[in-house]
C-alpha cells in the first residue's frame, strides 16, 4: 500500500472489549472472530480513514511506552492481516 493509504475498519465488524484491555473483533457476515491485545485495540481505534500507517505509528509512540523501531513494519503486517480477513480495508481516494 502507498504511504498515503488510510486504513478503515469494515463497518460490519464489531469490537467487543473484554477484560484487561483485550478485545475481540466479530464479523457478523462471516461469523469470524479475531482476538486483539491492548496494542491491537489501540490500533483498531485509530483506523478511521483519517490516518496513514505512519501517523498511527506516531500516535503509538506518543501514547505507549517502549514502541520498537520496527513498529511500522509490524503495524503494516497487522493491518494486512485484518485486510486479508475482511476486517479492514483502505479509504478510497476522493478526487
Amino acid at each position: 500500500m502507498p504511504d498515503t493509504a488510510k486504513p478503515i475498519p469494515n463497518s460490519l465488524v464489531v469490537l467487543r472489549e473484554e477484560f484487561d484491555d483485550w478485545a475481540i473483533l466479530f464479523d457478523s457476515a462471516t461469523g469470524n472472530a479475531f482476538g486483539l491485545n491492548p496494542v491491537g485495540v489501540f490500533v483498531w481505534k485509530c483506523l478511521d480513514g483519517n490516518r496513514t500507517i505512519k501517523e498511527i505509528v506516531n500516535e503509538l509512540r506518543e501514547n505507549c511506552e517502549g514502541v520498537p523501531e520496527e513498529a511500522e513494519g509490524h503495524l503494516r503486517e497487522f493491518i494486512q492481516d485484518l485486510v486479508e480477513q475482511g476486517l479492514a480495508g483502505y479509504e478510497t481516494q476522493k478526487d
